[in-house]
């Protein structure tokens, strides 16, 4: 059956080829206009370009002088940062953990991944709530415990990062939790028993079992990890919106749809756009060049 299968092609074409033309028409022919739109001389949403810029790379060229950009790079780079350090960490925290307990761990995974099946814009409502200048949970909370005399606006320009980056790095640390465990999940027992008998228990057998039989799956949430912090947009959008705090609140993905649906600048929103899928790109390479999978465990 099997062999007689991939004889005949026209099955596997017939399979395929709705998915092909379903990346040629939503991937491939998007980001193929994107960036010729990132050359042409385009005036508004909707609006047909008007030939070519001039000079034709004038969009480029606004790139390395615009200060919100600079700071929505230097605020996207702080946030890769943060979540590989809190979010994969966090989450190989708690699948550690998980996976050592016998009892109630299909509840634990349910509890932790629970964050990603919520939509952005619902979560990010509740985060307002929370963060709320005047009755928000946590100002209540830290009010009554005595940890502040009084409300503390988690929006002005000192706390606005930590607002807007503590329900990212809520939201995605279960992605990486089900990840991790899906690898702890294919480390075989008899390892974890050799490794006793020798004397390996507690940090040790993590340090020198769990760890580096984990590398590859670390790798790859790294590098997830790093790609996605380039294109997070939905939860700091419903939280700020385009009222960010004294222009210094701005991420890659944020400035990109500010530029193209509320200023209009549909032709610099694109160079935008291929500046996000460049760094994409570069820092993915990055990551796997340091963090390299290896084939031997």
């Amino acid at each position: 059956m099997g062999p007689t299968l991939y004889r005949k092609k026209a099955p596997l074409i017939a399979f395929l080829l709705p998915a092909f033309v379903f990346l040629i028409l939503f991937l491939y022919y998007p980001f193929i206009q994107n960036i010729i739109n990132s050359f042409s001389d385009i005036t508004g949403l909707g609006a047909p370009a008007q030939g070519l810029n001039t000079p034709w790379y004038a969009n480029y060229a606004t790139l390395f002088t615009d200060p919100k950009l600079r700071t929505a790079l230097g605020n996207t780079v702080l946030l890769t940062i943060c979540t590989v350090i809190f979010q994969v960490g966090i989450a190989l925290i708690l699948a550690l953990l998980v996976d050592s307990i016998r009892v109630g761990a299909q509840l634990f995974r349910t509890l932790y991944f629970f964050p990603i099946v919520i939509s952005a814009t619902a979560l990010g409502l509740m985060f307002n709530l929370i963060f709320l200048y005047n009755g928000g949970m946590l100002n209540q909370l830290l009010t009554n415990l005595g940890f502040a005399a009084e409300n503390i606006d988690w929006k002005d320009p000192d706390h606005f990062l930590f607002t807007m980056f503590a329900p990212v790095m809520w939201q995605y640390v279960g992605f990486y939790f089900v990840i991790l465990v899906t690898g702890l999940n294919n480390i075989s027992q008899d390892l974890y028993e050799a490794a006793a008998l020798d004397g390996c228990t507690g940090l040790n057998r993590v340090r020198y079992v769990t760890l580096p039989l984990l590398r590859n799956v670390l790798c790859t949430c790294l590098v997830l990890a790093i790609t996605g912090s380039l294109k997070v947009f939905d939860l700091p959008w419903v939280m700020f919106g385009a009222g960010m705090p004294q222009d210094q609140g701005w991420l890659t993905g944020t400035y990109m749809y500010d530029q193209t649906f509320n200023r209009g600048n549909v032709d610099y929103g694109s160079a935008i756009a291929i500046l996000i899928v460049v760094l994409g790109v570069l820092f993915s390479n990055i990551a796997n060049r340091v963090f390299k999978p290896r084939n031997d465990i």
